[in-house]
């Protein structure tokens, strides 16, 4: 048995819009399930909202997210950071990730050389979602 851990994204109304836009950064087409597909809301304004939304990133990495109901609280998500890392090897395309995450967003960190070695940068995207990006950077030797 293999065991993960995956983000699983909290929002109000926009996850639909968010997956979308996530399945766009790192590609892959987003499934949704709604509340009214499975008849788990009594409030007509909800029916259409996202009970559950799956992205799998290069069939090794699973993004889940749902819109949260109006009766439950959602929580602050600003302690919660989403890492995205690669090797020297992924520089171009982390570049390209970092580009698409950060329009729209807040750049809490530019994507610069880190005292570590690799290049590092913070953002909020445009959905409220923290990523830590991390390039590693040329093997020591």
């Amino acid at each position: 048995m293999t065991v993960n851990v995956n983000p699983y994204l909290q929002f109000r109304d926009t996850a639909r819009a968010a997956m979308e836009f996530y399945a766009d950064v790192f590609g892959g087409e987003a499934t949704f399930s709604t509340y009214g597909d499975f008849g788990l809301s009594e409030d007509p304004a909800e029916v259409g909202k996202i009970m559950h939304s799956q992205l799998v990133i290069d069939g090794r990495a699973w993004l889940m997210a749902a819109d949260t109901p109006a009766s439950m609280a959602l929580p602050e998500s600003s302690s919660v950071a989403i890492s995205l890392f690669g090797g020297p090897e992924d520089d171009a395309v982390i570049r390209e990730q970092w580009a698409k995450l950060v329009d729209g967003g807040r750049i809490t960190e530019e994507l610069v050389a880190a005292p570590w070695g690799d290049v590092f940068g913070m953002t909020f995207d445009r959905f409220g979602t923290y990523w830590m990006v991390n390039i590693g950077g040329a093997p020591q030797e």
